[in-house]
């Protein structure tokens, strides 16, 4: 298990749960004086560190992480940019879904034929991919995309559409590749967006996004789909990195601001000219109590989605091929997509995130079952999904799979605003611009303060930063 485990987390639930200061001894300081100090060791924190060393190359800069290896979630946002280039080339829809399992190869012609569900559902999925009607022909284009806006994927397909119940089970899981819930969350108007299937028959135009639309699927339409328009600026090791080390406090003060870190054994403070916290924003209210109230409430808002990222290493890939699928997304089972990677490695993802009570909460939700369920059960889950899939191509989860890596990331992916959860948007005001305020020699970043699921709002976040604090 890596990523955000029970260790990583222990301190900043006991900061949360308000149990960490009542068995902590006093603080200690080190006599360390930095002219940066950053909390989060991720992208957006190593990003301000090479961003404060460009513009003064000199200065002393310290950065704390409470994982033992930095930069983790930038390698699995390295993952989803990846796999979400490519369509999956196979559905399983599985017994979890429909009774039994039955893996649809979406290359076959007639695929909606194999489908294990009634005849009236499959004319409904082939409407929908092929020859959708006009569902508002008396709106304009622009009421087109404000009903949209309004509602869930799901909501679309069995309200508007009218489809069979089995095709929006079909489909839940589309969405679940880059944004971790599923189409019980997803807003139509991001679907539209995302070329899903149902909205041919609108005429809307498919040269520009909507408004309405979220900023990842703005940015997407703009720049490519899975590229990061600012890249990682270069740390170059100036940087000391100090791992296992959570921020317990930061505190502003006459002559410099104070800094409080864990080392696993004794609170210890060092004393910095700058602090930015690149940490995710519902953890600065415990880190600095002293921010107005407003401020508090907005950084809470900010509810990340929890994902599941594991690395099968597996014997060889005959199996695969013997299947005739590279990719594959799963209608209900825990692991919503595996993918082959040449020679011999598998990935999977999981959105544990409970989508039917919307990101937010549904998010809150799925984390804490998430950090209740142990590693064991995810092997096993891992090695069941394996077998069914490829059990009929001859391939044995026992004999076969030579390592399982798991990557539990609770606090995964970055809210973001958008239709119909976030009524306040794209017009504003929006919480992040309250969140994100300076506190003194205090600067806030990470990509919860833009926010934007990409990863390059967490680079763009912290070069935001670095300029308040140099003003």
């Amino acid at each position: 298990m890596r990523g955000d485990t029970s260790e990583a987390l222990s301190v900043p639930h006991a900061l949360r749960d308000g149990r960490f200061w009542a068995h902590a001894d006093p603080p200690e300081a080190t006599g360390e004086r930095y002219d940066l100090v950053v909390a989060g060791g991720g992208r957006s924190g190593m990003s301000a560190a090479a961003e404060w060393l460009r513009r003064d190359p000199g200065a002393a800069v310290l950065v704390l992480d409470n994982h033992d290896e930095a930069a983790g979630q930038a390698r699995r946002d390295a993952l989803r940019r990846r796999i979400r280039q490519e369509r999956p080339d196979g559905v399983m829809c599985d017994a979890e879904t429909f009774g039994a399992d039955t893996l649809v190869r979406l290359a076959s012609p007639g695929w909606a034929d194999e489908v294990p569900i009634a005849e009236r559902a499959r004319r409904d999925l082939r409407m929908l991919h092929e020859d959708p009607p006009d569902w508002f022909p008396r709106l304009s284009a622009e009421e087109k995309q404000e009903r949209l806006a309004a509602l869930t994927y799901s909501e679309f397909l069995l309200q508007v559409c009218g489809v069979h119940p089995d095709v929006e089970r079909f489909c839940r899981t589309m969405p679940c590749r880059e944004w971790a819930y599923d189409t019980r969350a997803f807003g139509a108007i991001d679907a539209w967006g995302a070329g899903y299937p149902g909205f041919g028959g609108l005429v809307l135009d498919r040269d520009k996004p909507s408004r309405l639309n979220s900023p990842s699927v703005r940015q997407e339409w703009q720049a490519g789909a899975g590229e990061d328009h600012v890249a990682t600026p270069p740390s170059d090791g100036r940087a000391r990195l100090r791992l296992s080390s959570p921020v317990v406090f930061a505190r502003d003060g006459a002559g410099a601001a104070t800094v409080g870190y864990f080392d696993g054994h004794q609170v210890m403070t060092v004393e910095a000219g700058s602090v930015i916290l690149a940490c995710w924003s519902a953890v600065v209210p415990y880190l600095v109590p002293e921010l107005p109230e407003d401020q508090r409430r907005a950084l809470r808002s900010a509810i990340r989605v929890p994902l599941l990222h594991a690395t099968v290493r597996v014997r060889d890939a005959r199996a695969w091929r013997r299947l005739g699928v590279l990719r594959v997304r799963w209608t209900g089972a825990y692991w919503c997509f595996c993918e082959l990677e040449s020679p011999a490695t598998v990935h999977l993802l999981a959105a544990p995130c409970r989508s039917e009570l919307g990101p937010g909460a549904g998010a809150a939700a799925g984390r804490r079952e998430l950090v209740r369920t142990p590693y064991g059960r995810l092997e096993h889950t891992i090695r069941d999904q394996l077998a069914r899939l490829l059990g009929p191509a001859g391939f044995d989860p026992a004999a076969d799979i030579e390592a399982i890596t798991v990557d539990r990331w609770g606090h995964a992916n970055t809210p973001e605003y958008c239709r119909p959860w976030h009524p306040y948007y794209p017009d504003g005001p929006f919480p992040a611009d309250v969140a994100r305020r300076k506190f003194g020699r205090i600067a806030i970043a990470g990509s919860d303060s833009a926010p934007v699921g990409r990863g390059d709002a967490a680079v763009s976040a912290a070069l935001r930063a670095v300029g308040e604090l140099a003003r």
